[in-house]
């Protein structure tokens, strides 16, 4: 029995407002509602859940003139000008619990990659179990099968946009926890539910 998806980016509308922060950085709240139609309590919570994630980030514009400043959003992207402490903690306390796991559990690892990328790996299996997924990762062929993809049998008809989202959150992941490896692509399939994602080293 497979599990529903639930977590951050599990709604529809989160996904709409991740994608339009993914494609256009530092939006209000304003132009959130303008271009998903929902009240702008609605984008709020949802914006929360996903800050709360460490998928978004808020900040205060600053001004030179008079007047209120703006909140301005952005999908946090592991860089420098879009890192969040949230998923910086996150990934520090995944890579704490990979190396217990390898200290306790010899042979769980691989001698193919340096720490740093394992430490991207514990990262990365972390947050896409937290988002309702059930990786399984190939150390040595660089793979994260997520296959079958709850999330994209719920959302048919958004498949494009929920795999770039995606594909977008884990890049930022791998990019916050630091390391050689970042994302290449999704394997192509005609079936919706498989979803396999290719992994490089940079």
């Amino acid at each position: 029995m497979t599990r529903p998806p639930y977590g951050p980016i599990s709604s529809a509308s989160r996904v709409e407002i991740l994608h339009l922060l993914q494609e256009r950085p530092e939006c209000t709240i304003a132009e959130l509602c303008e271009a998903t139609e929902l009240h702008a309590n609605t984008v709020r919570e949802h914006l929360q859940r996903l800050i709360d994630a460490g998928y978004v980030l808020a900040e205060t514009e600053h001004r030179t003139s008079r007047g209120r400043p703006r909140v301005l959003y952005r999908a946090a992207t592991g860089t420098d000008a879009a890192s969040s402490p949230i998923a910086q903690r996150k990934a520090r306390d995944a890579a704490a619990r990979g190396d217990l796991m390898r200290r306790i559990m010899p042979g769980t690892g691989t001698d193919s990659l340096p720490d740093d990328a394992l430490h991207q790996l514990d990262a990365l299996v972390g947050d896409l179990d937290e988002a309702g997924f059930d990786p399984l990762v190939d150390e040595c062929g660089l793979t994260v099968d997520l296959t079958p993809c709850e999330h994209a049998a719920a959302q048919a008809d958004h498949r494009d946009v929920l795999c770039q989202v995606h594909l977008g959150v884990m890049q930022g992941v791998l990019a916050e926890a630091g390391g050689p490896l970042a994302v290449e692509g999704m394997r192509p399939s005609c079936d919706p539910t498989v979803c396999v994602v290719q992994l490089i080293v940079r």
